[in-house]
């Protein structure tokens, strides 16, 4: 891979952007190359980087087609559903619990 500009902190030229300012302007980058990285300094550790690309070059997104908005609303349907007591539990579950709270902490519940 040949070596990209490298630019500090708020002064990359115009015309470059990161994915997530292409994606609010409606676009994505499209399979092109990174055109430049930006380096933010932090202390005690490596500086962030983010990848730069071309807004010229950049495409525009593509819509959600129905099968994936269906597959998007199964896929947050299963990160609702509690796999020990099987009900939605009308949050997304913490995968730190793993399960509802309900049947993570039940004795709190009959307590109250």
């Amino acid at each position: 891979m040949a070596s990209v500009p490298v630019y500090r902190w708020r002064l990359a030229p115009d015309g470059l952007a990161t994915r997530r300012q292409l994606r609010t302007r409606g676009l994505r980058p499209g399979g092109q190359d990174v055109a430049a990285q930006v380096e933010r300094p932090r202390r005690r550790r490596g500086p962030l980087v983010a990848y730069l690309y071309s807004i010229e070059q950049a495409k525009p997104v593509r819509p959600m087609t129905p099968a994936k908005w269906a597959a998007l609303a199964k896929a947050n349907a299963a990160r609702r559903t509690c796999p020990a007591c099987r009900r939605d539990a009308g949050y997304v579950i913490p995968p730190s619990l793993g399960v509802c709270t309900p049947c993570a902490f039940p004795d709190e519940q009959r307590a109250a």
